[in-house]
């Protein structure tokens, strides 16, 4: 086991002489040591001196960031406090070290300084890796504060921010502005003005990729599809920014419009492998269900139903909409279900979670949890009731991401559903969402989740139990689609739904719901 903090004997920043235009440099004293997994059940406490070192008090780490939020921790360069004192205390084979750094002068900066506390603090107590991707987290922290210093405006500031936490290697760790994240919370309720664009970062390349369209919406009008990756917008390359800060890009006031570059290879025709699009932005209501009934004969000739059940994102609604639409369609008959899990970014992984138990029985496992300890930990129902037991297949591909992994895995580790389509994108990191002191917010993968049957999704991603290329498709499963003449057309010409049908009538075959 790697320790927490490792080599911590680092000497104080050297800076010029203190003058009208280099105020007192602030130092940040941290003791800390090294442990082991049996020092697990440690209480971590900073203790916090400003001012002078006989004004003390002692906080837990939520403690201390609520402390800087309310303004306990000012670095302001006109305050009486030449410097503040952060401890972190155990109960032995303590270290110690001493961080300094000049207090911006410039009002919008030292504010920035105050939220890379926050920052640094948070990551360097909850971040998955204790190694911070091999490197000293300590030293870090002083070097971005010293590059700070000079800088003029708060934008520039945050920028510092996010390079250091770019040296992490995870781009889902991340910081955003106050008005991205007031953009992530109307996203995670549903509703928001945009191009309908779902897009996240791909993990292996850093490139920024459309994960799926809202169907109707501009950027499926447009002709936008999952795989396309982002190169402009407005004119601004793309690369390095995060996808909070290109989601803040494209949404925007109604009856606006964005200019979009994108890349898909050669398949726009001709020499060029880049589309220009320009996106009007309209109202987007993120429905996450939809539904259809689909008539379907058995191979014993007998003519039933089969519920059809698109989930498209993980919203505060998702288990609701589909309790309601699950006990609508078995009024109507339905004996045996698809769930579409395709192009589905992901979303609240609690609302993934409930979404499994309207499925599941019992004290199943729907997931597992590893920390930066090694520690498992698995999430369990409580005396769970499903809602239906019969037959279930569940769609996934290279689009279904983070909640639809772990809703897959639950399903499929429980042996309550077959899967069917391609691997899925491997997103499978825990993250904390804390809003620090000036309205902005600090994502941290804190853990990674592994399926109930224990196996990786971060980065490698669930593989189906039978994938549905045109290949698979034979003559007397084409002719059997004809036979559904009042289905949607959608539905007749997508071969993965007939692969899943073809799983169901197995299913049943079997007498058993997986």
């Amino acid at each position: 086991m790697e320790p927490l903090c490792r080599n911590l004997d680092l000497k104080p920043a050297t800076f010029p002489p203190i003058s009208p235009r280099f105020p007192k440099p602030i130092s940040l004293s941290l003791r800390s040591h090294r442990f082991s997994c049996s020092d697990r059940q440690v209480t971590k406490k900073w203790r916090v001196s400003v001012g002078n070192a006989n004004s003390e008090a002692k906080f837990s780490s939520q403690e201390l960031v609520r402390a800087i939020r309310k303004g306990l921790l000012a670095f302001a360069a006109a305050a009486a406090a030449n410097y503040a004192v952060v401890c972190c205390d155990y109960p032995a084979m303590a270290e110690s070290l001493t961080l300094a750094f000049p207090v911006s002068r410039t009002t919008e900066v030292n504010s920035v300084q105050r939220t890379l506390v926050e920052t640094w603090g948070l990551i360097r107590e909850t971040f998955v890796d204790p190694t911070f991707n091999h490197q000293d987290w300590d030293q870090k922290f002083q070097q971005t504060m010293t590059e700070m210093f000079p800088l003029k405006s708060a934008d520039a500031a945050y920028m510092k921010i996010s390079g250091m936490l770019s040296t992490l290697g995870d781009p889902f760790t991340r910081i955003i502005s106050p008005k991205e994240y007031q953009s992530f919370r109307i996203g995670s309720n549903g509703n928001l003005q945009g191009v309908g664009l779902f897009i996240n970062t791909e993990p292996r390349t850093g490139h920024l990729v459309v994960l799926s369209c809202v169907e109707g919406g501009p950027a499926a009008r447009a002709g936008l599809h999952q795989g396309d990756e982002l190169v402009e917008i407005n004119g601004e390359k793309v690369d390095g920014i995060d996808t909070e800060a290109a989601i803040q890009k494209l949404r925007g006031q109604v009856g606006t419009t964005v200019t979009v570059k994108v890349h898909r290879g050669n398949d726009f025709g001709g020499d060029s492998s880049i589309k220009e699009v320009k996106l009007p932005r309209e109202y987007i209501k993120l429905s996450p269900i939809s539904t259809a009934t689909i008539p379907h004969k058995t191979p014993d000739g007998r003519l039933t139903k089969m519920g059809y059940v698109k989930l498209l994102a993980f919203s505060q609604t998702a288990a609701a909409d589909m309790e309601n639409a699950i006990n609508e369609m078995k009024s109507q008959g339905v004996h045996s279900y698809i769930l579409d899990l395709r192009n589905n970014p992901g979303g609240l992984v609690k609302a993934g979670l409930d979404v499994a138990q309207i499925w599941l029985d019992g004290d199943e496992t729907l997931v597992n949890t590893i920390d930066r300890e090694g520690n498992l930990l698995p999430i369990n129902m409580v005396n769970g009731h499903a809602i239906t037991h019969d037959p279930l297949v569940v769609l996934v591909n290279e689009g279904s991401a983070s909640a639809s992994e772990i809703l897959a895995g639950a399903l499929h580790d429980n042996r309550r559903a077959t899967l069917v389509g391609h691997r899925t994108f491997g997103k499978g990191k825990i993250q904390s969402v804390t809003e620090l002191h000036d309205g902005s917010a600090l994502f941290v993968t804190v853990a990674k989740y592994l399926s109930p049957a224990l196996h990786d999704i971060d980065q490698v991603g669930i593989a189906p139990d039978v994938q549905c290329t045109t290949e698979t498709l034979n003559s007397p499963k084409e002719s059997m689609s004809k036979e559904k003449s009042s289905v949607s057309s959608s539905l007749e010409a997508d071969s993965c739904v007939l692969v899943a049908e073809h799983e169901l009538d197995i299913q049943e075959s079997k007498g058993t719901a997986s």
